[in-house]
């Protein structure tokens, strides 16, 4: 059947953006735009409706999108079976949050497992979340904690959120402040979706602060390098902050915790490599 042009619908419908549906799938816009158009084309239906900025299904899309769903799932199971039916070989899709957790984990499998080939994409909490529930990872560990009952989770870690600032500013020669010091500096935020900016936008929250000026960047990195260049101020986790010569940690009180969490899909936590991995993850956080 018209795999690519359903897989480009389903994109589609859960994203209700062409361009963010490209992103996913890693195709170019018109590539999105004329697979749904020819699936439309094809049958002779309308799948959305194109008024406005995001696209919204019709009726026959709303009812073509739960099978379409299950189609994209088998899809993914075949896939997946036969990415690790082998004995010593095989393939484990990794997302993560951020890189620290997983990469000692990822070193100490391949040290098992050398014959094994290994991805690991970095998202928000948010994005691995998502990409785990659509089967295009097989494991994710999110700073995000989840209940949904068809996930089982192993907490690999916590870590204290502080505050990065460049080493010349005002903040940078104290040792520990309040979360009041932040009214007065310009605040560098992570974009909606991350954990890192819910825990931080609760404890401003709470302790009635607003910042002088919020600026919001994408990642960690650009958010660590606008530090580094005294744009602002930022909260991160202690060990995302890196050993740079212009940049200072100073403590925050009454600063949360974030915690790392691995997730799998409790249907495939049995698959030889997935439940090595775990394997390998539990006997890490015991020890």
């Amino acid at each position: 059947m018209h795999s690519a042009e359903l897989k480009a619908f389903y994109m589609v419908a859960r994203l209700g953006s062409i361009t963010q549906a490209a992103k996913k799938l890693g195709l170019s816009q018109p590539t999105i735009t004329t697979q749904v158009r020819s699936l439309e084309s094809q049958y002779n239906v309308e799948l959305f409706y194109r008024g406005g900025r995001r696209l919204t299904l019709t009726q026959a899309g709303v009812e073509l999108l739960p099978r379409v769903k299950k189609l994209m799932q088998e899809e993914a199971d075949i896939e997946f079976f036969l990415r690790n039916c082998g004995q010593a070989q095989g393939k484990l899709r990794l997302a993560a949050t951020a890189p620290y957790y997983m990469l000692d984990l990822i070193k100490r499998f391949h040290q098992q497992y050398p014959q094994v080939e290994v991805s690991l994409e970095i998202g928000n909490s948010q994005q691995v979340i998502e990409a785990l529930e659509d089967y295009r990872v097989d494991l994710a560990a999110s700073s995000q904690l989840n209940t949904d009952a068809r996930l089982t989770h192993l907490t690999l870690g916590q870590d204290p959120l502080v505050l990065a600032v460049h080493r010349e500013h005002p903040l940078a020669a104290q040792q520990r402040v309040s979360v009041n010091a932040l009214a007065s500096h310009c605040l560098l935020m992570r974009e909606q979706g991350s954990t890192t900016r819910v825990l931080t936008e609760e404890m401003l929250a709470r302790a009635n602060v607003s910042a002088a000026r919020l600026l919001e960047i994408g990642d960690r990195e650009s958010i660590r390098e606008a530090v580094v260049r005294n744009i602002g101020v930022s909260v991160i986790a202690r060990q995302e902050v890196p050993d740079h010569p212009d940049l200072r940690v100073v403590e925050l009180e009454q600063a949360p915790m974030i915690s790392e969490h691995l997730y799998c899909l409790k249907e495939r936590r049995q698959a030889r490599l997935l439940a090595a991995f775990l394997t390998l993850a539990h006997s890490t956080v015991g020890d």
